[in-house]
């Protein structure tokens, strides 16, 4: 697959965001926003009437977007948006301190960035797009001012699962990407972390 780029989703690329989730907004009615809002307002726009599901993940997404927050980086082929990493620092993901498989070991640990979800069409997957989209979530956090990056990845042990299972990433694929892999001390889910800076 050939890349023509991978950028951040800035306000003037929404209708390449909008376009890339389509009408379920890419996991169930997600839009990316699910690390990202209080709990009961994530369930209350899943759960409501089929007209109205997913509305306002939607617009909280499309509210960050607009205001100058980058939510992720988008993937272009033939300037057509094929891939989507979310990619922020921890703080802007108000679920990471609340769960407690996955809170911050040391939630006043400095410039510590996240990766928390990769969105790929079906007929994109397993052509490696994912592993360059994390390579360039790991390029744009160091940039950005990240001194470490921090994922919550699901261990297949080597085989496959099912993609809506799997849309935080694989223990091996960040692995392979130079992330250091260890169990949670309060839930045992893994957690990967890779320094960006080491001064």
């Amino acid at each position: 697959m050939t890349i023509v780029s991978i950028e951040p989703a800035t306000p003037d690329r929404w209708e390449d965001l909008e376009r890339l989730f389509g009408r379920t907004g890419a996991y169930g009615h997600c839009w990316c926003v699910y690390f990202r809002r209080r709990a009961k307002d994530f369930t209350a726009s899943v759960s409501c009437p089929p007209a109205e599901r997913g509305r306002s993940n939607r617009e909280e997404l499309r509210r960050l977007t607009a205001g100058g927050s980058i939510p992720g980086l988008l993937a272009y082929e033939d300037a057509e948006p094929c891939g989507w990493v979310s990619v922020a620092p921890r703080q802007d993901f108000i679920r990471l301190a609340r769960s407690r498989s996955v809170r911050p070991i040391d939630p006043n640990e400095p410039d510590v960035w996240s990766v928390v979800c990769f969105w790929l069409p079906p007929r994109r997957r397993r052509r490696g797009l994912g592993l360059q989209l994390l390579d360039a979530a790991i390029e744009y956090a160091r940039a950005s001012g990240g001194r470490i990056l921090e994922a919550y990845p699901v261990d297949t042990a080597g085989g496959r699962a099912p993609s809506a299972e799997v849309y935080t990433g694989t223990v091996h694929m960040f692995q392979k990407a130079g992330f250091t892999c260890s169990p949670h001390p309060s839930s045992g889910r893994p957690i990967a972390r890779l320094a960006l800076k080491t001064d």
